[in-house]
């Protein structure tokens, strides 16, 4: 609901508004056969908007990290270029709801203390696939489920290392004659070798420890990991994916 007049808006009715001023202009540039992914007005339109409804997510926090991913990944096909203009509707209400019915605080946390990598910092990206791994993840190791936690903990790890390779636009370095990208343990190899970015020294010692109990907990079948382990590589989990995830311009 929009605020009273004299009333500062809240992030929250900032974020609602974007929504449904973007609806508009998608619904106005399908109209005039105008692409959201092209170089035009509207196209310019829809990523302001897109910005401006990042900065209000920004400021919103809620006490449950499952929900602060929703509305992440609803924003991300909301404001998304490329999306479909019946999908798009169907985020937005969606978004809109999460809104409306969630109980929001004025700030965002910067990762609770369950969080095996911080969660706000993955909705930052603006990037679904991220932002759902790290869920699932974060929500594996506050469950208890230590060994699924580990596992995707090497997939959200396997995926900033590939963000940042095709950032610098040399993918090809980490993919096999088929055209498909190397499992972990090549793919560290080659970030660790790399000569587009120098990586800090924290970096490079935690690799080695995150790839093994990524492989432990993914192929060992002895191996069941303990609250213990998954904690050990906490920092190193931290360090080493923010760091490549920076590389690639996602924070």
């Amino acid at each position: 609901m929009p605020p009273s007049k004299g009333e500062a808006a809240t992030p929250g009715t900032r974020l609602e508004q974007s929504v449904e001023t973007a609806l508009k202009v998608a619904r106005t540039a399908k109209r005039n056969r105008a692409s959201l992914t092209g170089l035009n007005f509207y196209a310019d339109k829809m990523a302001n908007l897109r910005t401006d409804a990042t900065v209000a997510f920004n400021e919103l926090g809620v006490p449950s990290v499952g929900a602060l991913s929703a509305v992440a990944e609803l924003m991300d096909v909301t404001f998304a270029p490329g999306t479909n203009l019946k999908k798009r509707v169907t985020a937005a209400r969606d978004l809109v709801h999460e809104l409306r019915t969630s109980k929001w605080r004025t700030t965002a946390p910067e990762g609770g203390d369950a969080d095996l990598f911080p969660q706000s910092l993955l909705t930052r990206t603006s990037r679904g696939y991220l932002i759902s791994i790290g869920r699932q993840m974060n929500g594996c190791f506050e469950s208890g489920f230590y060994d699924a936690g580990a596992v995707m903990m090497r997939r959200l790890l396997e995926t900033a290392i590939i963000e940042a390779f095709e950032s610098k636009k040399v993918e090809a370095k980490i993919k096999n004659t088929q055209g498909d990208y190397l499992q972990l343990t090549d793919l560290i190899a080659a970030a660790l070798t790399e000569t587009s970015w120098n990586l800090t020294r924290n970096t490079k010692q935690a690799l080695p420890r995150l790839r093994d109990i990524g492989h432990l907990s993914a192929h060992s079948r002895r191996f069941t990991a303990q609250k213990t382990d998954v904690e050990r590589i906490r920092m190193d989990c931290r360090v080493a994916i923010e760091e490549f995830l920076q590389i690639a311009g996602l924070l």
